[in-house]
Parts: C-alpha cells; structure tokens; sequence
C-alpha cells in the first residue's frame, strides 16, 4: 500500500509541476525564442490556413520528457520515473482537453462548462489572446487563474482605477 501512495504522490506531483513548467514555458520560450512557432496560435481564426498551427509543435516537445520519464523508469531502479512520466501525460490530457477543446472548440465536444472556474478560465485565456503580439500579454498558465479573473471584465477596470 505505501508504493501505491508514493506512486500517486509522484503523479500528482508531477502533475502539479507541470502547470508551473507550462506557465514558464509558455512566457519564456513560446513567447521568447520559439514565437516563430507559437504566434499563429493568437491570429484570428480567419487568418488561418487548416487545421493545425505550427505552435502544435509544442505537444511534440512536452511528450518527450513524458516518453523519456516512462522508458527509463521501465529500464532503469528508477519505476517512479514511470510515474512522472504518467503525471506529464496526466497535465497534457487535462491541458488538450481544456485549452484546445473547452477554449479553442477544436474539437465540438464540451461547449457547456459553465461555473466560476470555467468562465475565469475563459477570461483569462481571452485576456492572453487580447494581445496579437509577443509582448505584453498577461495569464500565461492555464489551470491556475488569477483571482481577478472570477470577476466579471467591467471589475477589472474598476479595479485597475482605484489601484493607480
């Protein structure tokens, strides 16, 4: 029982760190030296060709330390590297499913979310989105949303006001 604890404790673990490695990411590299990449994601879908975007590269780049984590701690002492890669795998589940089918409607599966935390989802991605450029954007992570987000756009202004 005690493996299976730790094992679970690794994953969740794992997956946790993932939305900091995601956040850290996506400001440092997709919006630093790999732009070239990501930047078709914030045009407007009416400047798009198709039905993938180059910044769909970076799906590639997350699964390798997910595949690598899985063949070494299935060939080395080290099983619990397993279980990070299971986390990895575990956050771009979660990751695909809200960002690429909740926010983006890639796929029409789940349109209705609707709570607290789905809209400020919505609203921060769109505040992400607001911006066409490599600077100056803001919410870079995805599942932990900034507390300002749960308010409606019209208390942001507000509240910008009264903290100048």
């Amino acid at each position: 029982m005690s493996s299976f604890l730790f094992y679970t404790f690794v994953t969740l673990a794992a997956v946790a760190t993932m939305e900091f490695v995601a956040w850290f990411a996506h400001k440092y590299v997709m919006h630093g030296f790999l732009w070239v990449w990501h930047e078709d994601h914030h045009k407007p879908h009416h400047e798009k060709e198709g039905f993938f975007e180059k910044n769909d590269l970076f799906f590639l780049v997350f699964a390798v330390p997910s595949a690598t984590c899985y063949i070494l701690g299935s060939a080395t002492p080290h099983f619990w590297l397993f279980f990070v890669g299971v986390g990895i795998s575990i956050y771009g589940l979660i990751y695909f499913l809200i960002h690429d089918v909740y926010i983006h409607q890639r796929f029409k599966w789940f349109r209705q979310l609707d709570s607290k935390y789905s809209r400020a989802i919505l609203r921060a991605h769109g505040a992400h989105h607001a911006k066409h450029t490599k600077h100056d954007c803001e919410s870079f992570g995805l599942l932990v949303v900034a507390e300002k987000y749960f308010k409606k756009r019209s208390a942001w202004k507000e509240q910008e006001v009264h903290s100048h």
